[in-house]
């Protein structure tokens, strides 16, 4: 299993090969991949929160799973962060077990008989 960690990189980029078409290109991809941005479908989310677990579930999947074609692997693998590409199985794994919320009491429906 891979454990999660923290990783944190500093660099000093040449800035002939500084770029906004990297960081649009990553937009592109992930706004293809996923349909919940769009309100035209039944995938579209309601709540702030469900968008940012998706968001971070779609990242995952492209950064750490995804073999991207002109690497011929997933970029987390290229950049050394994990050794192999991950699998469904292994974000499942990394996942906190669900907390099941304590339901409040329900409300009794008005019948003929209450009027």
């Amino acid at each position: 299993m891979c454990a999660p960690y923290f990783y944190c990189c500093r660099s000093n980029p040449d800035p002939d090969h500084i770029s906004t078409s990297y960081a649009e290109r990553q937009n592109l991809n992930i706004r293809m991949e996923s349909r919940r941005w769009t309100r035209l479908t039944n995938a579209f989310s309601k709540k702030a929160e469900n968008m940012a677990y998706q968001i971070a579930i779609n990242f995952m999947h492209h950064n750490f799973i995804r073999k991207h074609m002109t690497l011929r692997m997933p970029p987390a693998m290229k950049n050394s962060l994990i050794e192999y590409p991950m699998t469904i199985a292994d974000i499942v794994e990394m996942l906190p077990l669900p907390v099941a919320k304590k339901r409040g009491p329900y409300k009794k429906r008005p019948t003929d008989s209450d009027s």
